[in-house]
């Protein structure tokens, strides 16, 4: 089944071209099924790009899907035109008081990470989101920065600088090969990482609930379960295109921004050459059987979501 965004929506004509089954609300409606709301928290500056990323993994799956766009009801991009945010997006106050719920959220990274959580404008506003989860959302998923937001609110799980960025394609094992969610995965897996924190291994384990399912040597945790808040949480990029990590490293060079050449990424690591994408497969698992979970999980009546 295809994924529901409008038509106008710039993912629209970016998944059709590539073969993602898409539909606009009327072909939508004339369907006698209740799609899955799922919403997107896009904390990225780069809007349509994100929007692109993830509309391609949740649309990948057999169940018809409805994407709803938020944002911070304060927070203003620079990065995308006003009229994109007017059109597609809708501020997380109003969502909030509309009283609707969702199937699934996911909140994504943002280039905060030097900034402690507490010093981020709109901190306040986003806690009020994880808390909101809690009875709107049936299972929120969390990623990079998001990811480690959510699990310093609910845990106190701190993140730490690093020394130097983690940047490049890193192999995770696979902790628990029972899990729902990474069935189909190999016992190892490659996944892109960009980021200047990371979470403690120690302080994961220390907190109750916790369930670290993918854990790389080189870069720590990757992917952490958390039962009881029915979330997810994600500290590296699965969701990338083949040249995200390419975007970045060639704009650090190009600003005179030191930065070492992503590892693994090119092959043998030579900039000059075109990267190889070997984390896509497992990026439509793991999102794939997140979908899955939820239609597992989910009540037919949304009104039963959080109660």
């Amino acid at each position: 089944m295809p994924i529901k965004i409008p038509s106008t929506l710039p993912a629209f004509d970016v998944l059709t071209r590539e073969g993602v089954m898409v539909m606009d609300e009327d072909q939508a409606a004339r369907q006698d099924i209740r799609p899955l709301k799922i919403g997107l928290l896009n904390l990225m500056p780069k809007k349509i790009q994100t929007e692109n990323q993830f509309a391609r993994l949740i649309g990948a799956t057999p169940l018809q899907i409805e994407l709803s766009l938020i944002r911070m009801s304060e927070h203003q991009t620079r990065n995308t035109a006003a009229a994109h945010m007017e059109s597609f997006y809708r501020p997380f106050n109003e969502v909030a008081a509309s009283g609707e719920k969702y199937d699934g959220l996911i909140i994504t990274g943002a280039p905060i990470e030097h900034l402690p959580f507490e010093e981020v404008t709109y901190w306040d506003e986003l806690r009020e989101v994880f808390d909101w989860t809690q009875s709107h959302v049936q299972s929120t998923f969390g990623v990079c920065w998001g990811g480690m937001a959510m699990i310093n609110h609910f845990h106190g799980v701190r993140k730490h600088m690093l020394q130097a960025k983690a940047f490049g394609c890193f192999r995770h094992r696979n902790m628990a090969p029972a899990s729902p969610y990474l069935r189909g995965f190999s016992d190892d897996c490659v996944i892109p990482v960009s980021r200047w924190t990371e979470m403690k291994q120690s302080e994961i384990d220390a907190a109750p609930g916790l369930i670290t399912l993918l854990a790389s040597d080189e870069v720590g945790p990757a992917l952490v379960e958390d039962p009881g808040h029915r979330a997810l949480y994600i500290f590296n990029h699965f969701e990338y295109d083949s040249d995200t990590l390419k975007q970045e490293y060639d704009r650090d060079v190009a600003s005179g921004t030191p930065i070492n050449v992503p590892l693994n990424y090119y092959p043998d690591d030579d900039p000059a050459r075109t990267p190889l994408n070997r984390w896509r497969s497992h990026a439509h698992l793991l999102y794939g059987n997140w979908i899955n979970q939820i239609y597992q999980s989910t009540p037919f009546d949304m009104d039963a979501i959080g109660t």
